[in-house]
């Protein structure tokens, strides 16, 4: 898709670049190739936004693992989180004594994210790391919340592409844009 397509008229800038994120997601591949060597972790995709991250991601691993999917609310269609989370979708299989790894497009308050480590520990996760496609550390609320493995810190700006969204719309994009007030202050 070529950024002079009808969808990017919505953007104010582009962020980070489909090439950007190739290269990063291919290092964070690598890294996890070595940090797991000679176990065989479970990939967790919180949906829907990590899905592309998480696809391109896993294809990146030269591992034996295991892929499961999770869908996790807590900002409805609005552009803040309502501090609430829901598991609208839960793994599928027993996590009991194995090493995960979440996958998520975007932590931003950490909230979501807090609660699902605790969650995912409570059913006794032998460990778990966090992979996230961008860190927005201006907007942490959860401030003891680590994240394993980031490819992009960014600033404090509404994001989409590359599996974010805005109102379910923009997770086509090849790149990750700022998108326009104008579209979501309305």
């Amino acid at each position: 898709m070529e950024q002079s397509a009808k969808i990017y008229r919505d953007l104010d800038r582009i962020l980070v670049t489909k090439e950007e994120i190739a290269k990063k997601v291919k290092e964070l591949g690598q890294q996890i190739t070595r940090d797991y060597e000679g176990k065989q972790p479970v990939l967790v995709c919180i949906l829907k936004g990590a899905a592309i991250f998480f696809s391109d991601l896993i294809r990146e691993i030269d591992l034996p693992l295991t892929a499961d999917f999770m869908a996790i609310s807590s900002y409805g269609s609005a552009t803040k989180t309502s501090g609430v989370v829901r598991v609208l979708k839960d793994l599928d299989h027993d996590i009991l004594g194995k090493d995960v790894i979440i996958v998520e497009d975007i932590v931003d308050t950490g909230v979501t994210l807090s609660y699902l480590r605790s969650m995912l520990l409570h059913r006794g996760a032998a460990s778990i790391k966090v992979a996230a496609l961008l860190d927005k550390t201006a907007r942490r609320q959860v401030t003891d919340l680590l994240v394993d493995y980031v490819c992009f810190d960014i600033p404090d700006a509404f994001v989409v592409g590359y599996g974010l969204d805005y109102a379910q719309v923009y997770r086509n994009l090849p790149d990750i844009g700022v998108l326009s007030p104008g579209i979501y202050e309305k």
